[in-house]
């Protein structure tokens, strides 16, 4: 019985060349010359932190951020804005996860869409990712054309394709 899974992943290595990247672009930048401003990403929990000193800057690095993700060729649904804190000083501390995994709300409503729509699959739900199941791959093609359609949230992928 031809199955695929959706799933949302990132890739580890491009998400540290778009942070890299950025990094090098705020060095170069002019209005941040004396500036202390760091940005950090620990790949153990996925969370990008950035220390700066007010919020146009702030604002400035979380764009530089989402513009070189972009061009890396990352989705930044992926990303989850934080509040700011006030670190020490005049510093503003923001934190941003990085999405890994299906969460189970967005994956009660692809499996709702997909049942909605009346095509004959299964859909279920495994951790965090959703495996659809149908006698046809046309079949699978329909919900994979109606996933992308749809905004859950968070970028999709669809691997493991087997007939």
């Amino acid at each position: 019985m031809p199955s695929f899974d959706i799933v949302s992943k990132i890739d580890g290595q491009t998400l540290d060349n778009a942070i890299n990247n950025a990094k090098k672009e705020i060095l170069n930048r002019y209005d941040f010359n004396d500036s202390k401003s760091t940005v950090e990403l620990d790949k153990k929990t996925n969370e990008i932190t950035i220390v700066t000193e007010n919020d146009m800057r702030l604002k400035a690095i979380t764009d530089s951020i989402i513009s070189r993700m972009m061009k890396q060729g990352l989705d930044a649904k992926a990303l989850d804005f934080g509040k700011e804190h006030y670190a020490a000083g005049n510093m503003i501390r923001k934190e941003i996860t990085v999405k890994e995994g299906i969460d189970k709300e967005a994956a009660k409503k692809i499996v709702k869409a997909i049942k909605d729509s009346g095509l004959k699959v299964q859909a279920s739900i495994m951790d965090d990712q959703v495996r659809v199941q149908a006698k046809k791959i046309d079949d699978l093609q329909a919900v994979i054309a109606l996933c992308r359609q749809g905004d859950f949230g968070q970028p999709l992928q669809y691997i493991n394709m087997r007939n």
